[in-house]
């Protein structure tokens, strides 16, 4: 099989065509046409084996997950998903594996309506670089530098959950139970939260991919603003809370990093609607406050000590 083969092999059943897009897959580039008003987002990410996910992961996994991660950016943007680009490096051209890989891509591609219009198909260790690219209507993109002392945080979904999975990788073996596999499910399969519902309402918005710990500090350095957090309000799932020994939460769930939920800030008027717009659960853990940096505090209001580990590091 050529690599040419091997491309038109790869996207033959992948979604390539919207109305919006002029030039698809095939050409020297794409030609996109963005809606009149609007602007254009652009994310990328790369995830390499056995560094953002284990080895033996499954290839459908993989295809699914490479485009999760960049919808998770374009949410917390407030975007639009519209278009992505995908640049795979394989070890060598393996048929079943690329029908895998494509398999799970165009699973979350159809479901997020995102149309797949370019590429590209290499040799050499395992990675996955996507770009994608979606819309907001002109001026009303969520940034990370909009906090408001007196505004609300919250997260969408729970926390610990993709970290606690991974610390429980047992080499591909299947899950033993509905539990683990919940945890396996959130490791591998992230699921991108509906951020475009919160234009209007959010003042600020990070995506939760390196730890929450580490992420909201990026927010709370953007807007110039501090927070404090109430750590017992930490949401988690059932799973988590019957897998993960009480010791170990707070730092899975602060530092563990791998959960793509979403954290916001909103006026407090704001808190309903939003999590009526999300239909994904938002708890409300804590509120920004003037002074800047991050305070940890449990139930009684006492200090908690941070994380030893301050969150994913790519370079660690």
């Amino acid at each position: 099989m050529s690599e040419f083969d091997a491309i038109r092999s790869l996207i033959a059943d992948l979604p390539t065509a919207r109305a919006d897009v002029t030039v698809g897959p095939g050409d020297d580039g794409a030609v996109l046409r963005t809606p009149p008003g609007t602007e254009l987002v652009v994310v990328t990410d790369t995830l390499v084996a056995g560094r953002h996910f284990p080895e033996d992961t499954r290839a459908a996994d993989v295809g699914w997950k490479a485009l999760a991660v960049n919808l998770s950016d374009l949410a917390a943007m407030g975007a639009d998903a519209g278009w992505a680009v995908v640049a795979l490096t394989v070890p060598e051209r393996d048929p079943a594996w690329l029908d895998g890989f494509a398999a799970g891509l165009g699973e979350l591609l159809r479901e997020s309506g995102t149309a797949l219009v370019g590429g590209d198909l290499t040799r050499g260790p395992l990675a996955v670089t996507v770009t994608a690219l979606g819309t907001v209507p002109a001026g009303t993109a969520l940034r990370r530098d909009g906090a408001r002392p007196g505004d609300l945080v919250c997260v969408t979904g729970t926390l610990g959950d993709a970290a606690l999975g991974l610390a429980r990788w047992s080499g591909g073996e299947p899950p033993a139970d509905r539990r683990e596999a919940h945890l396996h499910t959130r490791l591998a399969r992230p699921r991108p939260r509906p951020g475009a519902r919160l234009r209007g309402l959010a003042h600020a918005a990070v995506d939760v991919s390196d730890g929450l710990a580490a992420d909201l500090g990026h927010l709370l350095a953007a807007s110039g603003v501090g927070a404090r957090i109430e750590v017992d309000r930490l949401p988690r799932s059932a799973a988590f809370a019957a897998l993960c020994p009480a010791g170990r939460r707070a730092g899975l769930q602060l530092a563990g990093g791998d959960d793509y939920e979403l954290c916001v800030t909103l006026p407090p008027e704001a808190v309903g609607p939003a999590t009526a717009a999300l239909g994904c659960g938002l708890t409300r853990i804590g509120h920004i406050e003037s002074e800047p940096g991050l305070r940890l505090v449990d139930a009684t209001g006492a200090p908690v000590a941070p994380p030893g580990d301050g969150g994913y590091d790519h370079f660690g």
